[in-house]
């Protein structure tokens, strides 16, 4: 599992949630609702299992537990200040929203 949050990533999160230094935030993979009906990554303050990825910035544990590494893992998180816009790169899917399984 390997999973890169940047800088500015880790600043949107802890500014937006709010979180605080010794908080946990877990991302797993979410299923979107009516009308686009893909996959993204959705946010919960929760404490991690044994079993859990775990990268820490700025004193914050960002986590995914197993059942979501097949998703979230070689995965990129950045937001792109000049855009104000959280993005998602993942070198396994050509469309994160909607990947193509055939590709792994």
């Amino acid at each position: 599992m390997n999973l890169t949050i940047t800088d500015a990533a880790s600043s949107f999160y802890i500014n937006e949630i709010p979180l605080k230094e010794g908080d946990t935030l877990r991302l797993f993979v979410r299923v979107g609702g009516i009308g686009s009906g893909g996959f993204s990554v959705g946010v919960i303050k929760e404490l991690h299992q044994k079993t859990s990825y775990i990268v820490t910035k700025q004193g914050v544990d960002f986590f995914v537990n197993e059942d979501d590494f097949w998703y979230i893992d070689g995965m990129t998180i950045h937001f792109d200040e000049d855009m104000d816009y959280l993005e998602f790169i993942s070198p396994k899917f050509e469309q994160i929203d909607h990947p193509d399984f055939e590709d792994e």
